[in-house]
């Protein structure tokens, strides 16, 4: 017999319905996402929530400058290729003017 899954936090329940509500084939921000949720400057939050939500649309979401993560990129564009999506030149993986201006 499958374990029950623990009631969820309030927070949790609020991320989970915001990620939801992403239309396919686009993306929010992590801090968006928080945003939408009611917790401003929550984006680390979002991050560990969706290490718990297994049931949300987790590649819709991406980092503030619309990069992922590198672990995820081609897995999460090849999912969100799938819904319609089209990445701009400056959107993918570490190649950020951050990552970019570290390096110089």
């Amino acid at each position: 017999m499958p374990r029950p899954k623990p009631k969820l936090s309030p927070f949790l329940q609020a991320v989970r319905r915001t990620i939801r509500k992403i239309p396919r084939g686009r993306t929010m921000s992590y801090g968006g996402v928080a945003l939408a949720s009611g917790v401003p400057n929550g984006a680390r939050a979002v991050v560990r929530a969706l290490h718990v939500l297994d049931d949300v649309p987790w590649w819709r979401v991406c980092r503030a400058n619309g990069t992922f993560a590198p672990q995820c990129l081609p897995l999460q564009e090849t999912l969100l290729r799938q819904e319609g999506w089209r990445p701009s030149p400056k959107k993918r993986g570490d190649k950020s003017a951050r990552a970019k201006r570290n390096r110089d």
